[in-house]
């Protein structure tokens, strides 16, 4: 009975694991300077959007408020021009290069190798990085926000909006931080090996060239959209209520499986 309760005291629960865990990424991630790069990266792209639509490029004379900087007027299941998708959305794009990035400097470095020869449980390590990379682009999200609400007033533009629906379309973004990180980190797993592989997928998932590719062969649908972008068309700025629980199923249901196919394939692959 007594090495039974040695055992038992010996094997850190889940959450224990977790923290552990959770501990060790945040602290790599903050000791980063690659992440301070994309938080400013992500600071600065609503100033070029904002060149871009005051001058003579591609979205220029297509915004009529300045909160277009940060989301879509209406959900756009397919966009007609990459001008449309000019807002939050781009967040998407450059966190996916960076979660590439630091996952892979994990098996560049070693740093896996150490990890599950001392630290079994390959869930505990997909949970982790997703948790991290969704962190990540949500620092992503706000300062992109902040970037956005000065360059809109440098438009000239009026920021007159239904103050609800700008925060459903802010909210339903940041949430959906949570499915992408997700995404991102099952495609690195996969292509762990493949370094350039992985970042450019990675880049092209987050254009949403995927869905516009997929409607052009089968048709446009709502359906479509929530299997391959995730319901992110809904964070728009009208949006409502019911679209901010639509963006959280898809996000929460884009973690789950993707968690766990990314879990599967980390105890029947080799993970070095």
């Amino acid at each position: 009975m007594a090495t039974a309760q040695a055992l038992r005291f010996e094997r850190p629960s889940f959450f224990a694991r977790i923290k552990g865990m959770l501990g060790v990424d945040f602290y790599r991630l903050f000791h980063t300077p690659l992440f301070y790069i994309f938080i400013a990266i992500a600071a600065i792209i609503p100033a070029l959007v904002s060149m871009g639509a005051m001058g003579e490029g591609e979205t220029a004379g297509m915004f009529t408020n300045a909160w277009q900087i940060v989301a879509a007027e209406r959900p756009l299941y397919v966009i007609s021009d990459m001008g449309e998708y000019a807002n939050m959305n781009m967040v998407f794009i450059f966190g996916g290069i960076m979660v590439s990035i630091f996952i892979g400097h994990d098996y560049r470095s070693g740093y896996v190798k150490q990890l599950f020869t001392t630290h079994a449980k390959k869930e505990d390590y997909m949970i982790s990085k997703t948790l991290v990379s969704a962190f990540s682009m949500v620092c992503m999200c706000v300062t992109y926000l902040i970037g956005g609400t000065i360059s809109g007033a440098a438009t000239g533009l009026p920021f007159s909006i239904n103050a609800g629906s700008l925060l459903c379309a802010i909210l339903g973004k940041v949430i959906m931080s949570l499915g992408w990180a997700s995404l991102y980190t099952f495609i690195n797993i996969i292509f762990r090996r493949k370094f350039d592989i992985s970042i450019a997928l990675c880049f092209v998932l987050g254009t949403g060239i995927p869905v516009i590719g997929a409607a052009a062969l089968v048709g446009n649908s709502a359906a479509l959209n929530i299997f391959l972008y995730g319901s992110s068309v809904y964070a728009c700025l009208s949006a409502n209520f019911l679209s901010v629980l639509v963006c959280l199923a898809c996000s929460l249901a884009w973690a789950i499986v993707y968690n766990v196919l990314g879990t599967v394939i980390l105890y029947h692959r080799d993970v070095y």
